[in-house]
């Protein structure tokens, strides 16, 4: 893997953990009511998201298993330039639903070299 590929997961893998512990023991109430842990959680997923497209420029190979590469980028984007329409119920959804697969997955590609 090449180190530029290998720092990118990582990026990925810390944003993953970031936003893991900032929403530890909230419930979608509490998050929706923080403005600071729901900024911190977006600002995450756009950090995560940057690393995956470029990930995709630098070794598209490897971005192409990591579970809904695309979806991840779209978020992103979704974040940047249509922030108006950001729902927290559905950013909760991929905090819950989504990223500890998401963390496994770029854990185990971590681990492989």
């Amino acid at each position: 893997m090449r180190p530029e590929a290998r720092k990118l997961l990582r990026d990925a893998l810390d944003a993953c953990d970031s936003i893991l512990r900032f929403v530890r023991g909230l419930t979608l109430a509490e998050y929706t009511k923080n403005e600071l842990v729901t900024s911190a959680v977006e600002r995450q997923f756009e950090i995560m998201g940057e690393a995956m497209s470029r990930l995709r420029q630098v070794d598209a190979a490897l971005a192409q298993r990591i579970p809904e590469v695309g979806r991840i980028v779209d978020f992103r984007n979704v974040l940047i330039h249509r922030y108006a329409d950001v729902d927290d119920e559905i950013v909760w959804g991929v905090v819950e639903g989504k990223l500890p697969a998401l963390r496994a997955a770029i854990q185990t590609m971590l681990a492989e070299q």
